[in-house]
């Protein structure tokens, strides 16, 4: 039997940056700012943490500095994936030697691949790895869905432990939720779905919207677990215009609007993301302000 990788609410974080590089500073505060409000895990060099306009050097200097301090409390998941396969099986090493407790795969994007070039894909991955992959499935992003039948097949692999399913179709998380009972761990990749993702097996969720709210996101996850499952539909609920807010523009330019008027940093994106629009930034704060996030 595999061991899950984490159970509950892991937050996709942003990466707070300068003009220069990466800002440090506002990072260790907001590492420190997630493992005091309770998150669960970590995942760093996602999509949110801007990974496709990182240079190499600072994805992996972003893995090992999160690794660093977070020193052990929770588990660190590397965002690994790109299009390139050569490419990450080097980020996957990497991310392994320097002390990720997994990694995260993203399905290969623009050039795409067969459902039988998946397979290989991550087997090949799986191989290298000295760590559990998570796969990660975003058709909205990719232009490519991992199929349930695929994933069965993936779910083989004694060192692919689980899946980020974030296609939004809950016909196919069901059905990939019977196809690999016991073989494969699914987490909810999308944070309007998590409740019901849950309800048919999922562990928790790979989350932007903890970025922001982590206390009361990692509530929902272990209010579900205790078995309380109206009081999770209900902050499943009551957090839904703030999940909104937080995609009323591409994902992670409402984030790191977001996470900057917290406090953390800058708000600092690379081209070609650019900031909030007024009226989308004005809703997100009040959002924001709804829940008590002080700005």
């Amino acid at each position: 039997m595999k061991q899950p990788v984490f159970k509950g609410m892991a937050t996709a974080m942003v990466t707070p940056m300068t003009s220069t590089g990466v800002d440090w500073d506002a990072f260790a505060r907001f590492i420190d700012f997630q493992l005091e409000n309770g998150i669960n895990a970590l995942v760093a060099v996602g999509t949110t943490g801007e990974s496709a306009t990182l240079t190499p050097e600072e994805r992996k200097e972003v893995i090992r500095f999160t690794v660093k301090r977070v020193d052990g409390r929770v588990p660190v998941i590397a965002g690994t994936g790109t299009n390139n396969t050569e490419h990450v099986l080097d980020f996957t090493r990497a991310a392994c030697d320097d002390g990720a407790d997994a990694v995260l795969v993203v399905t290969p994007y623009y050039n795409k691949a067969t459902q039988g070039g998946l397979i290989k894909h991550f087997s090949m991955v799986a191989d290298v790895s000295t760590k559990p992959v998570i796969m990660y499935n975003v058709p909205g992003r990719t232009g490519l869905n991992l199929q349930a039948n695929t994933v069965a097949t993936l779910a083989e692999h004694p060192n692919i432990a689980g899946l980020k399913e974030a296609s939004g179709d809950m016909s196919q998380v069901v059905s990939i939720a019977a196809k690999c009972a016991g073989k494969l761990d699914i987490y909810s990749g999308e944070d309007a779905l998590t409740v019901p993702m849950m309800s048919v097996g999922a562990l928790g969720c790979i989350s932007v919207l903890s970025n922001v709210v982590p206390k009361m996101a990692t509530e929902m996850t272990d209010k579900f677990f205790a078995g309380d499952i109206a009081a999770a539909g209900a902050l499943q609920l009551k957090m839904l215009p703030l999940v909104n807010a937080l995609f009323s523009e591409v994902n992670p330019i409402p984030a790191k609007a977001a996470v900057s008027a917290m406090g953390f940093g800058e708000e600092h994106l690379r081209m070609p993301l650019t900031p909030m629009e007024p009226e989308t930034r004005a809703n997100l704060y009040a959002q924001m302000r709804e829940l008590g996030v002080k700005i």
